[in-house]
């Protein structure tokens, strides 16, 4: 046995002794894996890298764990029930649908379709495995602070890198000569800066409201150096969104970014001005509106991206090709739509739309409760600035970016759930 293969086998088995004693605790081991955990090379395909990371284990591990402890204290009648399970349960079917009849007709490869459908399950297997788990708003404030300290830790490595002047990413990701994923980075942390702006606004006391401010300010900065620029066009549609939504401090919300845009051109590092430039270099021309609009090589790959979605989805409307049927598209809704069609495409509408229904029903009823409106608000506008970053990314395939959302989705639906039998027993 390489010694690899059983390190991981040995934590394997005490992290399943752990979630079989106390599940609590391996779901915070979960949360520093998901962005603290290396990756193993296993193979790919056209576009597409087939890659198995420990915390990709370690969410099955978990998961079997909780179900045993489940089947011995037998409580399996106990599964709680929350308004993305419909949702979830038809999404992963139009994957698992969609990627058979493809791969009968040759367009994927089943063990490739297997593999990529298993992780999109992972993440609704974490999304219930939260669920099912949090009881209390005090055990959510212990996941959240322990989701914060694993930000303030990858932020440290990527402050590391900042001499370097290389565009920043998350640890583990450039290894083996590889470059990293300043995108994916860009889209964690748009996540994470969304949470703790949302925090800032509802913090109970100063000296909170204080060390959150400090710890976004440590996080922008990477954020900005990550040089996405769909990461960017993210982080300002999620601000705007909290000058919409929230019920606090709009008036210095305004201020910060009318400050912004009238003095960031004046004190924008050279780096980020270029890289902005950039975009507007003339590599490729398009006519908008009667106007020519040069873009750089790299932003007209993701224009193109949707003519050639389009084009192949009308061969294949309804079902798409399946799971991974072609190169990979840096843009979500092309992606979803060659994959699984229209069907696949309203479905995961569907599903997005349930998720800020839930948010928006947790920041509303939850008035008595600051922490609960924080982090509902501040998923709502990080869900906005994901959304509009993924025009230029896939985000909801991307490990790093989803298994951070879908906790937090969960910790949220589990406060959703915890008002409403309160309000029930009240």
């Amino acid at each position: 046995m390489q010694p690899n293969l059983f390190i991981i086998s040995l934590l394997s088995c005490l992290i399943f002794l752990v979630a079989l004693l106390r599940t609590n605790f391996a779901l915070i081991i979960l949360i520093f894996s998901m962005l603290l955990s290396p990756e193993f090379g296993a193979g790919g395909i056209s576009g597409r890298s087939v890659v198995i990371r420990i915390d990709d284990i370690f969410i099955i591990v978990v998961f079997l764990g909780w179900l045993a402890k489940m089947a011995i204290n037998k409580e399996f009648g106990m599964l709680r029930l929350t308004v993305l399970n419909k949702p979830i349960f038809m999404y992963i079917s139009i994957c698992v649908l969609a990627t058979l009849i493809g791969a009968l007709q040759g367009y994927v490869r089943i063990e490739r379709g297997v593999f990529y459908v298993l992780k999109y399950l992972e993440y609704f297997l974490l999304f219930f495995l939260v669920v099912n788990n949090l009881h209390s708003v005090k055990q959510a404030k212990v996941f959240i602070f322990f989701i914060l300290l694993t930000s303030f830790f990858v932020c440290i490595y990527a402050w590391s890198q900042l001499p370097g002047g290389e565009r920043l990413s998350a640890p583990f990701e450039a290894t083996q000569g590889t470059e990293g994923e300043p995108n994916t980075f860009a889209g964690y942390l748009i996540i994470i800066m969304s949470l703790i702006l949302g925090l800032i606004l509802y913090a109970v006391s100063q000296k909170q409201r204080l060390l959150l401010i400090g710890l976004l300010i440590f996080t922008f900065i990477p954020f900005v150096f990550t040089l996405s620029r769909g990461g960017w066009l993210g982080f300002v549609m999620m601000y705007l969104s909290f000058i919409l939504l929230s019920r606090k401090s709009k008036l210095a919300l305004v201020s910060i970014f009318l400050c912004f845009v009238l003095f960031l051109p004046q004190f924008m590092p050279k780096r980020v001005e270029e890289r902005f430039q950039d975009t507007f270099s003339e590599d490729r021309s398009y006519k908008v509106l009667g106007k020519d609009i040069s873009l750089s090589a790299s932003a007209a790959a993701r224009v193109d991206s949707w003519q050639l979605g389009i084009d192949r989805w009308i061969k294949r409307p309804l079902l798409g090709y399946g799971i991974p049927s072609a190169t990979l598209v840096d843009n979500q809704y092309m992606l979803v739509l060659t994959e699984t069609g229209i069907i696949g495409l309203l479905i995961f509408f569907w599903l997005i739309i349930r998720i800020f229904s839930m948010e928006w029903r947790t920041y509303q009823s939850c008035q008595d409760n600051n922490f609960a409106q924080g982090i509902s608000l501040g998923a709502i506008c990080g869900l906005v600035g994901i959304l509009f970053q993924s025009f230029s990314s896939a985000n909801f395939i991307i490990v790093r970016i989803m298994e951070p959302f879908w906790f937090l989705t969960a910790i949220i639906a589990g406060l959703d759930l915890i008002e409403r039998e309160d309000n029930k027993i009240g």
